[in-house]
């Protein structure tokens, strides 16, 4: 994945594929202030996290056990790939399983890469997955300027093609740990419908819209809605 120059990114906002919101030097950094702000408080609330999971981890059954966070490459801002941290809410050698289950691999990807009730989901990643506690180690990539608090979701390698000549847009900001598509539908809504609404965040961008996505995010987290 290539980078997205200066000259790139002025001519990706002429083209009429996305209308592209420019992120102003004041947003930029209002947004990163807040970030630095809101990945402190973050990174308490996933150290308590982690010292009440601690236990449920170690009692795991034979299946679940493992270790308690896992790491997993996604694209950053103009492409760069980085490590999103997260609470492990699967069993291990997870993508092996989907080669030894074909049938199951296929629903995944028809499903855009998500399972209602998926079988690799371990007891204790569901509870954590429905309330998205898995995402707290994420405040983490917030400090250290990887990733925003609000912003499309960070996508996996092979997520790009979905999104096809519009990519380089979606690559023009930090990837957040909540957005637009996070907080209406989640995974309810599958590709290419989820990649409008990655997309559709650099056309609403702002403070405003950025605490509006926040609130709804802490409230979508206390009722699990659209969350598996």
């Amino acid at each position: 994945m290539q980078r997205v120059s200066e000259e790139q990114e002025v001519a990706l906002v002429s083209q009429p594929s996305v209308n592209y919101k420019p992120f102003s030097l004041f947003e930029l950094g209002i947004k990163r202030l807040i970030d630095i702000i809101g990945g402190t408080v973050g990174t308490l609330l996933f150290l308590i996290a982690a010292f009440c999971l601690a236990i449920p981890y170690l009692m795991a059954n034979e299946k679940d056990k493992g270790p308690m966070m896992y790491k997993q490459k996604r694209y950053g801002k103009n492409g760069k790939i980085f490590y999103i941290w997260k609470f492990r809410t699967m069993i291990l050698n997870a993508e092996a399983y989907l080669d030894e289950h074909p049938e199951i691999k296929q629903a995944y990807h028809d499903n855009g890469n998500k399972l209602e009730d998926d079988p690799r989901v371990t007891k204790i990643g569901k509870f954590i997955r429905q309330h998205s506690i898995d995402e707290l180690p994420q405040f983490l990539n917030v400090l250290k300027g990887e990733m925003s608090l609000v912003g499309p979701r960070p996508i996996l390698l092979f997520e790009d093609k979905e999104y096809g000549e519009r990519l380089s847009y979606l690559l023009m900001c930090k990837p957040g740990i909540t957005g637009y598509w996070t907080t209406h539908g989640r995974s309810a809504v599958v590709f290419p419908e989820r990649a409008d609404l990655e997309l559709h965040y650099l056309e609403i961008h702002g403070l405003s819209s950025d605490i509006r996505l926040l609130f709804m995010t802490i409230f979508q987290s206390f009722s699990g809605k659209d969350a598996y």
